[in-house]
Parts: C-alpha cells; sequence; structure tokens
C-alpha cells in the first residue's frame, strides 16, 4: 500500500463536505419519526422531486428509467461492449464509488459474477487473484461535463462474486466478496456443483482509484472470511465498518494497525448490545429506541473451516454475545455515523435502515431509522448513498416486482427518485449509487442486463 499517502487528498474534499452537510440530519429523522407516524405511510413522491416520467438516454435514445421532471440521463457502461483494454464489459454491475483522481472523475465499479469454473467473467490480464475466478472491479473515466465514458479497463481480476464494497479517505475502493467458496467441491441448494476454485475466496480486496491497470490482489484476511457485502470507513479513526449478507448476520469492524494501512493487519471485531447478549434485531424493533453497544473479538477472522461454513466467523462473535440481523448489505459514512440497510429486516421483512454513532473506543450508539411498513413504502433495500447536502438517504431496492431507487428525507419521508421501467427486465436490482464528488452527478446500475447509468438536474429543488 505504499505510495497511497501522496493520494489522501482525493477523497477527503468529498468526505469532509459530506461529513459537514449531515450535521443535524440523524438528529431531524429521528425527530420526525417519533413524532409523525403517518410520515412512515407515505410513499410515492411524497418529500421528493415530483412524478417519475419515462425518459430517454440523453446520449442513446434509448428508454430504461423513469425519473422526475428535469433529470436527465446517459448510459455510460453496458456488459459486452468492448473497453478500452481490449476486454469485453463484465456482467452484473453492482456497488461502486465515484473519485476525482488528477483532475479525472473515476468510478470503481463491482462485478458480481458468481461463475463455474470455466465460465465467462472479467477477462483475465497479467495480474489476477484466481485465474478460474470471473469477477473483479472496472475502472471508468467519465468527461464530468458530458457524462460521457472517455476510457475504461478491467483493474482487479480473479476474484468472485465481488457485490459491494465501499470508497476510502485515502483514494481506495474496497470490493468485497459475497461468497466463501473455495477448492472444496459441493451441490448448491438446486442439485449443481460448485466451488473447486484454485484460491480460497469470502475476503476483501483494495483498489488504487488511480491506477491506470490491473491492480495486484492482495486478500485482506484480517478483515475476516465470511458473506461480505459493503464497508464504510470512519476518516477520523480509520475504523472499517463491514456488513454481512446472510439471513443471519452480523455487523463487525476492524480496528488496523496502522490507520490507512489495511494490509498491515488488525482487529476484527462484532457489534453487540451492552447487558443483552445475542440482541436479536431482525424484529420487534422499535423506530427511535437508543441501544448502547459495545463490541467483541473475533479470535480467527480467518478460520479454515469459513470454506464449508459460511457463518464460521459469525459464529465466534455470537459466542461472545454478538448482535444478530436479517442480511445486512448497504454501508455508509455521514457525520460520524454508519449508516447501513438490513434488507430483510423488520416485522414484515420489507427492510430497515440503522445508523451507528462511534463514541469512543470501545462502544457507540445503535438506532433504528426506519422500518418499511409495506412494499409500497419500501421493498428491500440493498445499496445505499448519503445525499451530497446531507439531507437524506438514496436506497437501491433488490425485492420483487417493480425496483426503485428510493430517498429516505430527514423528515422521516420515502419517495421515488428512480424507477426500472423496461418489462424484460423491470424486477432486475439496481446497485451501486453513488455521487460525484462535487455532488452534481448520480451514478447507479440495473444488474441485468448489465447498465451503468449517469443522472443528473435540478438537485437543489427537492429533498436531498
Amino acid at each position: 500500500m505504499n505510495g497511497f499517502d501522496r493520494r489522501t487528498f482525493l477523497q477527503r474534499s468529498l468526505l469532509a463536505g459530506t461529513a459537514l452537510a449531515m450535521q443535524g440530519f440523524t438528529e431531524r429523522l429521528s425527530l420526525a419519526l417519533l413524532r409523525d407516524g403517518a410520515a412512515l405511510k407515505n410513499g410515492g413522491s411524497e418529500g421528493g422531486y415530483g412524478t417519475l416520467r419515462p425518459a430517454r438516454a440523453r446520449n442513446t435514445g434509448e428508454t430504461f428509467l423513469a425519473l422526475p421532471e428535469g433529470f436527465e440521463y446517459n448510459v455510460i457502461g453496458r456488459a459486452g461492449a468492448k473497453m478500452s483494454d481490449g476486454r469485453p464489459t463484465p456482467l452484473a454491475p453492482d456497488g461502486m464509488a465515484a473519485f476525482k483522481v488528477k483532475g479525472e472523475l473515476r468510478l470503481v465499479r463491482n462485478h458480481e459474477i458468481n461463475n463455474g469454473i470455466g465460465a465467462p467473467g472479467a477477462a483475465l490480464g497479467e495480474r489476477y487473484y484466481d485465474e478460474t475466478a470471473g469477477g473483479g472491479t472496472t475502472t471508468l473515466v467519465i468527461n464530468p461535463q458530458t457524462r460521457e465514458l472517455v476510457r475504461d479497463f478491467v483493474s482487479l481480476s480473479g476474484t468472485l462474486v465481488n457485490c459491494a464494497g465501499g470508497l476510502t479517505p485515502w483514494g481506495t475502493w474496497i470490493s468485497c466478496e459475497e461468497t466463501v467458496m473455495g477448492a472444496t467441491r459441493f451441490l448448491d441448494e438446486e442439485g449443481n456443483p460448485r466451488g473447486g476454485f484454485a484460491r480460497p475466496h469470502g475476503y476483501c480486496f483494495e483498489v488504487d482509484a488511480s491506477a491506470n491497470s490491473m491492480t495486484a490482489p492482495e486478500p485482506l484476511k484480517a478483515m475476516g472470511r465470511f458473506v461480505h457485502e459493503a464497508i464504510a470507513v470512519d476518516p477520523k479513526t480509520g475504523i472499517v465498518y463491514e456488513t454481512e449478507d446472510r439471513l443471519t448476520a452480523g455487523l463487525y469492524r476492524f480496528v488496523p494497525n496502522k490507520k490507512g494501512r489495511l494490509a498491515a493487519g488488525g482487529r476484527l471485531q462484532m457489534l453487540a448490545v451492552k447487558n443483552r447478549a445475542n440482541y436479536d434485531a431482525r424484529a420487534g424493533q422499535k423506530m427511535g429506541a437508543e441501544l448502547p453497544v459495545m463490541w467483541v473479538d473475533i479470535e480467527n477472522p480467518d478460520p479454515t473451516e469459513a470454506e464449508t461454513d459460511a457463518l464460521a466467523v459469525y459464529k465466534q462473535g455470537i459466542a461472545r454475545g454478538g448482535a444478530t440481523f436479517a442480511r445486512l448489505e448497504g454501508c455508509w459514512y455521514g457525520k460520524n455515523r454508519i449508516y447501513f440497510n438490513s434488507t430483510n429486516g423488520g416485522d414484515k421483512q420489507l427492510g430497515q435502515v440503522w445508523e451507528y454513532q462511534p463514541l469512543g473506543k470501545a462502544g457507540g450508539q445503535l438506532k433504528l431509522l426506519f422500518e418499511s411498513p409495506g412494499a409500497e413504502v419500501l421493498l428491500s433495500p440493498d445499496n445505499l448513498c448519503v445525499s451530497p447536502r446531507g439531507r437524506g438517504l438514496l436506497l437501491c431496492e433488490d425485492g420483487e416486482g417493480t425496483q426503485r431507487v428510493r430517498g429516505l428525507t430527514h423528515e422521516g419521508r420515502i419517495f421515488d427518485f428512480a424507477s426500472n421501467i423496461v418489462p424484460a427486465f423491470e424486477t432486475e436490482e439496481f446497485a451501486g449509487a453513488t455521487f460525484s464528488p462535487d455532488g452534481k452527478t448520480l451514478f447507479f446500475n440495473i444488474q441485468t442486463p448489465g447498465l451503468t447509468f449517469a443522472i443528473w438536474g435540478p438537485w437543489n429543488k427537492g429533498s436531498l
């Protein structure tokens, strides 16, 4: 990781601006939720930017999205299209983040490819982790004025099921593997043979956003081997918060030995509620209630049994009193708080939005910000991000039926921002919502058929 120090400035301006904008967001949201329970029932355009209308892509003329009036978009990435490095754009774009690198606007984008041996994936190059695995990341350089693609290339190769991840304050992207498969062969729930890969999987990998070719892959084993989803970094401490995408899941944090140098190792821990061992946060929760929490150590973050037991790390935390959530997915930092989604959480299993506030080194405070009362309000939130002005969150849905990108305002109201309106894939998930460092452009993906969009418009006229 040597050399990243000189690039620390790449994300500081974005993180500082977001942190300033987030001041007061949590307090306003929590008070509104407690004061006005009726706000939770408002769907549609309540509190947002108005009614959604079908819109054509500015650069291709195709109609993929419904957006509020005044918003436009370009298609800037398409699965199968030839990239600047001569390789085909991989399938299944998922989590991503935007960076400013020496005046360039860049996206680092995951590809959630869950391939069998020999199946097509991200084309291998001279640097790869596992030649039998098809996942990884691509980097896209975008013209910030035209929102058109300038060039693109594979930046991480030979990993597997790269679902989400997160940006760091030192200008890198952490790509997370949502699997623990390795050499062991087995049959999945449908009777299909799986496993048999050349190297073990289930790790986090760091990708330098300023690199112009493939990053030499180095699994960050101290960050744990489990079914990863997303991460968020506290820029003050360098602590990395990690989510786990299982129906019985934990929230973890990685305390690095050296701030900004994850490869130097550190300590993995799991969240636990004080004086309430094995707290179950999946149901029966009260919005706005504050839970004091602490962190329990994971003795072995890279257990050999993880390859056949995806919960091997989770079980270590549970043995020490750790808390359980239902499918933790998106994760984002803002104003000394970590926001994360529980996709299947809540009494109706339709989704929860949580907030964790660090208070000192040993613990902090956990709060349920929002729980979906019905599918028409919010359905299975996955990736999320904090809006540049700090006035709310953007939530990508991954459920059944028509998928949407929803906004959650500081008043506790949900509104529609985007809808997938192509009948052939309107049930396919949105993923990877992230804003450009200047806050003018929103990027997100539709995982199938594999499209990346750049969206812009009158942000100052609405709730985000």
